[in-house]
């Protein structure tokens, strides 16, 4: 089963990594994304496709002072 974020997220099977951020409404130069404990750089977002058993967490960063 593929977890996004600790959530059961089937629907993202066989999409990219890059349309389920578009999707989701995430800004890509502000986030990070690991997926299977590895982080993956930008220029995969759009060829790396999502399968069973992916377990990706997607950072936001956050300015602040």
């Amino acid at each position: 089963m593929i977890k996004i974020n600790g959530k059961a997220a089937p629907e993202a099977k066989g999409n990219t990594l890059g349309q389920y951020l578009d999707e989701n409404g995430y800004n890509k130069t502000r986030i990070a994304v690991e997926v299977n404990g590895s982080i993956l750089s930008k220029k995969e977002y759009d060829s790396y496709i999502i399968n069973d058993e992916d377990i990706i967490e997607i950072v936001n960063f956050v300015g602040g002072g």
